[in-house]
């Protein structure tokens, strides 16, 4: 199994660019070729980094107001390809795709928008990713040629592993790739939630499903011969 991917290049599509500019900056340097989208791409180069539009690689423009952009084949192919097999890398060059070693997607804020309470549900609806999601999946399934940022806290790693090495490992790839799995799953609970409220008008939810994130190990369980954790909901006071 490959363990070390140089990564050659790189697709960003992100709606927070907290921490991005340096982000992209450290990759280029690090010699990664960097493709994007509508806004991110603007940003990128409003920072001086050269990108290439996704939309002039694929020979589609982006459409229906920004709901199309990265869902094309020329995209997945080249994230869910399998560079050690020769028919993958046959059927590459027969259409001309090239190879993702890293995608960096973060999601419509979906969660943020539907927490106000004056939210109309058309605004709500429109924030539901679909090209987001598909390409965290695709890249987190083909972790072993791919890594998946999926939060700006990823950054640094990732960056730190380039600059040094000029990829990334297979223990960090699938972390990031379990990372990302964790992330869709809220991404669609979340969505499912907002669903089942709006649509039930129940004074209590008629399905729950628990998000805990462990707080404490502590020295052991409800007898001394076991072991033992605190866990809470992300949303619960520390």
């Amino acid at each position: 199994m490959q363990t070390h991917v140089p990564i050659q290049r790189a697709l960003i599509s992100v709606s927070n660019k907290l921490g991005l500019a340096d982000f992209a900056h450290g990759l280029a340097t690090s010699g990664v070729k960097i493709y994007s989208t509508g806004g991110t791409r603007k940003f990128l180069e409003q920072t001086g980094i050269a990108v290439d539009d996704v939309s002039a690689y694929t020979a589609f423009p982006e459409m229906l107001e920004g709901r199309i952009k990265t869902l094309h084949p020329k995209i997945h192919a080249g994230i869910l390809a399998r560079p050690d097999r020769d028919d993958d890398r046959k059927s590459l060059a027969e259409h001309g795709i090239v190879t993702f070693e890293l995608v960096v997607v973060n999601l419509y804020p979906f969660e943020a928008t539907v927490a106000r309470p004056d939210v109309a549900d058309e605004e709500a609806i429109e924030q539901i990713d679909v090209g987001g999601p598909s390409l965290i999946r695709a890249a987190a399934k083909n972790h072993r040629f791919v890594a998946v940022a999926t939060a700006p806290e990823q950054y640094a790693d990732i960056l730190d592993h380039v600059t040094s090495t000029g990829g990334t490992t297979l223990p960090l790839r699938r972390q990031l790739a379990a990372a990302a799995f964790v992330r869709t799953a809220h991404y669609d609970k979340a969505i499912a939630d907002y669903f089942l409220a709006t649509t039930t008008h129940a004074d209590f939810p008629l399905r729950i499903q628990l998000d805990l994130h462990l707080k404490n190990t502590l020295r052991y369980g409800e007898n001394p011969h076991q072991r033992g954790r605190s866990i809470r909901s992300p949303h619960a006071a520390r």
